[in-house]
């Protein structure tokens, strides 16, 4: 096990009808904010009217900001760079799931930034600065309500970047099961892959004499395994939802990485450079991609694959074989949910593999339990469609 320092900062408020507490809580720092939402689905589900009302009865001002799409673009978030400039906005209220705390992240630290928010994502400015960000869950995926990470999309550039800083925690999360009761389907599959693919990313990169953390892992997994199943044929089970949700924040809020290192993240970055290329989802990419890199990199690992096999699986045997099934498994596990399984499947002609492996959306060199190429990461797309 590596030496870590672990430090979560957010505060998380779990449960149902918490959202009330959420006014009494920003007004200790703000009394004017950016209310930032998507396309519109919490004004028909009921959460926008329970969110400012709580604003309302703490004498809390605040300005909308709709309009946050999957996959959010870096011209919206100067757009609300701007209005919280103009208007002596104090913080930031991020409704929604990780594309629209993603955004508020980006808002937050741009607020407080001279130049271009975008200077970030590419590597030229650091943020040690933003405005305070609070954030209503309302769909699982990204674990972004519990991290200091934000991805955007960079539609002129065609370039989807990440950045990682402390600054942009957000100060307080409320997530609330029962606003995902009325999630789409899709939604509820799509955000569970995603939870799978973080634990995934840490579980293997490579790193040994991690029991503590694999159990939690595998724990983490076959939480999400289980709970999904029920949630999809009860959507409305609170307690199925309640389990399936903390997974989601608890893959990605940096204790499933403590003494372990750096995630590999090899399939996120390739993902992204299919999201910048195609636009395409984000749970999508990552169904494509992660069982065809397993399959490409697992004989680098595989007693760490033998153990995914034998402790989420259930299976049996020597380590080769064990490994081989566990990555059958999963890959049944995405087709049984109905994901896609390879380009094609989404369709993306196998001639735009090069432009994909060679998006700036990539750094090379890539992974962790191995180092990737330009011509291993076509190897891989290609490897997704048989």
């Amino acid at each position: 096990m590596q030496n870590f320092v672990f430090h979560n900062p957010v505060r998380i408020i779990f449960g149902k009808d918490v959202v009330s507490q959420l006014g009494g809580e920003v007004f200790s720092e703000a009394k004017k904010v950016l209310l930032l939402y998507g396309q519109g689905s919490i004004k028909s589900n009921g959460i926008y009217d329970q969110v400012c009302m709580s604003l309302k009865e703490a004498g809390i001002e605040w300005i909308d900001f709709p309009g946050i799409k999957p996959n959010p673009s870096i011209t919206h978030v100067r757009s609300a760079i701007a209005l919280c400039r103009q208007n002596g906005l104090q913080a930031v209220i991020a409704v929604g799931g990780g594309s629209v705390i993603d955004a508020g992240k980006a808002i937050c630290a741009g607020v407080c930034y001279d130049g271009d928010v975008w200077d970030g994502f590419a590597k030229k400015a650091t943020w040690n600065e933003a405005l305070p960000l609070y954030t209503v869950l309302t769909i699982s995926a990204t674990g972004s309500e519990m991290n200091g990470a934000s991805v955007i999309s960079n539609q002129e550039l065609q370039t989807k970047a990440s950045f990682y800083s402390s600054g942009i925690f957000p100060r307080a999360s409320w997530i609330d099961p029962s606003f995902q009761s009325s999630l789409p389907v899709g939604q509820t599959i799509f955000g569970a892959m995603d939870m799978m693919a973080h634990v995934l990313e840490l579980y293997f990169n490579g790193t040994d004499n991690t029991d503590i953390q694999d159990y939690f892992a595998e724990g983490l997994m076959k939480t999400i395994l289980k709970h999904l199943d029920i949630v999809l044929e009860d959507p409305g089970n609170y307690e199925a939802r309640a389990q399936l949700v903390w997974a989601g924040t608890l893959a990605l809020n940096g204790l499933n990485g403590a003494g372990r290192g750096p995630g590999d993240f090899s399939s996120h970055r390739i993902g992204h450079a299919i999201s910048a290329c195609y636009d395409l989802t984000h749970g999508a990419t990552l169904s494509i991609v992660m069982p065809a890199w397993m399959r490409y990199v697992y004989k680098h690992d595989i007693p760490k694959f033998a153990r995914f096999g034998r402790e989420v699986f259930g299976f049996k045997g020597s380590d080769e074989d064990t490994a081989s099934k566990g990555i059958h498994a999963f890959q049944e596990w995405i087709r049984k949910l109905g994901l896609p399984l390879s380009l094609v499947d989404v369709g993306i002609r196998m001639e735009a593999i090069p432009l994909i492996a060679r998006n700036p959306s990539i750094p090379y060199p890539l992974g962790k339990i191995c180092s990737l190429t330009v011509e291993e990461v076509e190897g891989i797309l290609r490897l997704s469609n048989y």
